[in-house]
């Protein structure tokens, strides 16, 4: 099968930096699938600025793939048109990326599922492989790669992922058809080792680096990394995270936009990180932590965001399609505690001025 190329436009954006929010589910109180809200969701964020979407990942729910929900299929091909429709209106392009998930098998169907509907590339879990050795996953992802352009993922090992050594990523950076890496270790050594695979690999111009890790995001986007070769003859090579594919920016996502434009700026110019940026940054790694539920674990993070969104008038309650996953006891307090200390970092005004155009 010949390999997809991505068009222009698209890899001009994404290896320029954008961002792109993992996308949540919408759901009624039946649990079942609320296509209206979802393209409300989409209509929001596209908006708002995301350059793309990523659909199929962890926030938009794992247990969409199980088969007595069976929504992999049905969610994945209605936010494709929705992005597509929308997209087309407003005379944007945005990326496409989609969640794979499982054993080669299951991860091939994936992947050829998504290039059919219109994505533009793969991010890969490897949470399916939670002890194999490195050359298994290295099989697996360039199997994949056959068929989609991939997002490479380092996920956190506390919300299913695994530890990937540099070893991994440095041979997974020769994969051809990698386009970019997804680093939400939520752990800055871990995070330096796909930064500096990813360049002694020669591919620092290739593959575009975007930050997972929600505690970090804006300071992940103003770090230029200086990279040293292995012998004193070798060229140090710079890099930096470019973009975001971030749970936390699937809320509040107009003033996400912002606050990529000023980190790229700064990255630009490389003028000093004013005071007001580090301050910021702290802010938003305080309203993750309770959006996220770090004090439970993680174990809240999906409702966390629902509730913001409940709350904005995009859905209509904090549903997953576990009953267990709900906010932990506190959450919501912590969350309200947000609002009131940041009202910067929300975009109220954004949603309630556009609501109900969205809902058409």
């Amino acid at each position: 099968m010949q390999v997809q190329n991505l068009p222009s436009e698209i890899l001009t954006t994404l290896r320029g930096g954008t961002v792109i929010p993992a996308i949540p589910l919408a759901l009624d109180a039946r649990r079942q699938y609320d296509m209206k809200r979802q393209k409300a969701l989409v209509r929001y964020y596209l908006d708002a600025g995301a350059g793309g979407l990523a659909v199929g990942v962890h926030t938009t729910q794992f247990e969409i793939r199980e088969p007595k929900f069976d929504l992999f299929e049905p969610v994945l091909s209605s936010v494709s048109h929705m992005m597509d429709e929308h997209a087309k209106i407003r005379g944007i392009h945005p990326i496409k990326i989609g969640g794979i998930c499982g054993r080669t098998d299951q991860a091939l169907k994936e992947a050829q599922f998504l290039r059919t509907h219109g994505f533009h590339a793969g991010l890969i879990s490897l949470s399916a492989f939670p002890n194999d050795p490195i050359e298994t996953l290295l099989v697996h992802c360039r199997k994949v790669a056959e068929v989609i352009p991939l997002f490479g993922f380092y996920l956190q090992p506390s919300v299913g992922g695994r530890i990937l050594p540099y070893e991994f990523w440095v041979r997974f950076a020769e994969i051809e058809n990698v386009v970019g890496v997804k680093i939400a270790p939520f752990n800055r050594y871990q995070t330096l080792d796909v930064v500096r695979a990813i360049c002694d690999a020669g591919r620092e111009n290739e593959i575009a680096l975007y930050t997972g890790n929600d505690d970090h995001i804006l300071l992940d986007l103003v770090t230029e990394y200086r990279i040293h070769g292995t012998n004193a003859s070798e060229k140090v090579r710079k890099v930096r995270i470019v973009g975001g594919l971030l749970g936390q920016w699937s809320v509040w996502t107009k003033k996400a936009v912002e606050h990529h434009r000023w980190a790229r700026e700064l990255a630009r110019t490389g003028s000093p990180i004013p005071q007001e940026y580090l301050t910021l940054a702290e802010e938003l790694t305080d309203a993750n932590g309770a959006i996220f539920d770090v004090a439970h674990r993680f174990a809240g993070c999906i409702a966390g965001i629902h509730e913001v969104l409940r709350r904005q008038g995009f859905l209509e309650g904090t549903w997953c399609l576990n009953p267990d996953e709900t906010l932990s006891p506190g959450q919501s307090e912590e969350i309200s505690r947000i609002y009131r200390s940041y009202p910067h970092l929300t975009d109220d005004d954004f949603v309630q001025a556009h609501l109900s155009e969205w809902f058409k």
